[in-house]
């Protein structure tokens, strides 16, 4: 297991009460009585590209929210290959099954810079236990994270490369600009469809002669998107 450097990660106790995405995270609908609820601290963590956050089969003690960047999660094939079930991105948050057990679930690494916000689970179950709105917040988020696991297996491993390749360009466009989308290396990709990083890098070739997408950056991890309508419905 490789421990997490919170000594250099650590940017001070997180102000709940003045969060920018509040609206979007599991304190959304606290009041401010709740707030005396809290005595454990609630730390602002940054962590690098390529950082672990939580290991898989760690023992869980905190629920982390994702205020800034994309995180993925990770798990271990029978075949000793590494898949990626899923991407997390701002208001999301890491660590739900800790309510329901002892462990993490998957390895969760940024695969951008992040900025979490850590919160121990002694917090959460506190929270649960003297205020409702927090356990429906919980509920919410618990259902949707079910929901987007089952969307991600059905969008993204089914059905021929460029059909995996055009559907995670698809969704990973930006909120703010629907015509940008942010990808990762070609290692992470091919662990996310299922296929070769020959194959997925063969395929972004293609889309890049046909004008389906067009690369914003030198390391070929922005793509703009030219064509969402032959995208949407790649030829074979």
């Amino acid at each position: 297991m490789i421990p997490i450097k919170t000594e250099s990660a650590w940017r001070g106790t997180a102000d709940c009460r003045q969060c920018g995405i509040r609206d979007m995270v599991l304190f959304a609908d606290l009041r401010e009585e709740d707030f005396a609820l809290i005595h454990a601290p609630i730390d602002d963590l940054e962590f690098a590209v390529g950082q672990p956050l939580v290991r898989m089969g760690e023992t869980a003690t905190s629920l982390y929210t994702l205020r800034v960047g994309v995180i993925k999660l990770v798990r271990n094939t029978v075949d000793g290959r590494q898949r990626i079930v899923r991407v997390l991105r701002a208001g999301d948050v890491v660590g739900l099954e800790a309510l329901m057990g002892p462990t993490y679930d998957s390895d969760a690494i940024a695969l951008t810079s992040i900025k979490v916000c850590r919160l121990p689970l002694q917090v959460i179950q506190r929270l649960n236990r003297e205020t409702p709105r927090l356990h429906q917040r919980l509920l919410e988020k618990w259902h949707r994270s079910l929901k987007e696991a089952d969307d991600w297996l059905a969008d993204l491993n089914f059905g021929n490369a460029r059909q995996r390749v055009a559907g995670l360009i698809l969704k990973m466009r930006a909120e703010h600009d629907a015509t940008v989308s942010h990808l990762f290396s070609r290692e992470d990709m091919g662990a996310m469809l299922d296929l070769k990083l020959e194959t997925v890098s063969r395929t972004l070739s293609a889309f890049e002669r046909e004008g389906l997408i067009e690369p914003l950056d030198k390391q070929s991890r922005m793509y703009r998107v030219r064509d969402v309508q032959r995208l949407s419905a790649p030829k074979a």
